[in-house]
């Protein structure tokens, strides 16, 4: 007897513009393990269909009226385990909303003019825990306004901030090449230790940091100093 299919990824579209909105739900539901379980105009229309429909993905816009897509993010994101994964949808990449956004609690982005086939790949690696780092995209946007709006005090040491000090240096270590955008088989290989071995160390970043996935543990590397922008 075969096993049953796992259920459908429960998907929840906000977006202020009708035909944007509709348009996403109508693609997602043509893939048979996704169900689009609501729709919201705003951040606040979001948030609150996310209390009642339970989305384990939402595609938020991140400019809407009432309230914004970095909000209802960082609300969303705050509700702790259980909570559901937000992918950004934007019309630019180098935005500092998105980056905001990216730093409330997002899982990653996408450009409104995304292929189909990209929208379900984002869709299900988010759905399964990963975070959405685009090749390049997604880390030279945090680069970018880590760069330009960096978070050091005036006058204080330079290096990584007293946030990182919970890791053990192999944890540091892992987290800098996270960072730099290498995939953990590829830290694995260099690193010369199996890939379980830096799932783990991956796993522990996020834990003593209080990370909910990879694009945090990129935002806080280059927003602590761990990580610059040259070093990539």
């Amino acid at each position: 007897m075969s096993a049953a299919p796992p259920p459908p990824v429960r998907v929840l579209v906000a977006d202020d513009h009708q035909v944007v909105r509709t348009g996403f739900a109508a693609l997602l539901d043509t893939q048979q393990d996704f169900a689009v379980v609501g729709t919201a105009c705003d951040g606040a229309e979001a948030v609150a269909a996310c209390g009642e429909l339970a989305p384990d993905v939402v595609l938020m816009d991140v400019r809407m009226p009432v309230m914004d897509g970095i909000e209802a993010t960082r609300r969303l994101a705050s509700a702790g385990p259980g909570a559901p994964r937000v992918l950004i949808l934007t019309t630019f990449d180098l935005d500092a909303y998105v980056y905001d956004a990216l730093c409330a609690g997002a899982s990653g982005f996408l450009l409104k003019d995304v292929t189909a086939e990209r929208l379900f790949e984002a869709v299900r690696v988010v759905a399964e825990g990963e975070a959405l780092l685009a090749p390049g995209v997604t880390r030279r946007l945090i680069a970018e306004f880590a760069r330009l709006r960096p978070s050091a005090v005036p006058g204080a040491p330079a290096g990584p901030s007293a946030e990182l000090s919970a890791l053990t240096p192999r944890e540091t270590q892992v987290l800098r090449l996270v960072a730099q955008g290498l995939s953990n088989a590829e830290i694995a290989v260099q690193l010369t230790v199996t890939e379980e071995t830096v799932k783990t160390h991956v796993s522990r970043v996020l834990t003593k940091l209080g990370l909910r996935d990879r694009t945090q543990a990129v935002v806080m590397a280059y927003e602590t100093g761990l990580v610059t922008p040259s070093a990539r």
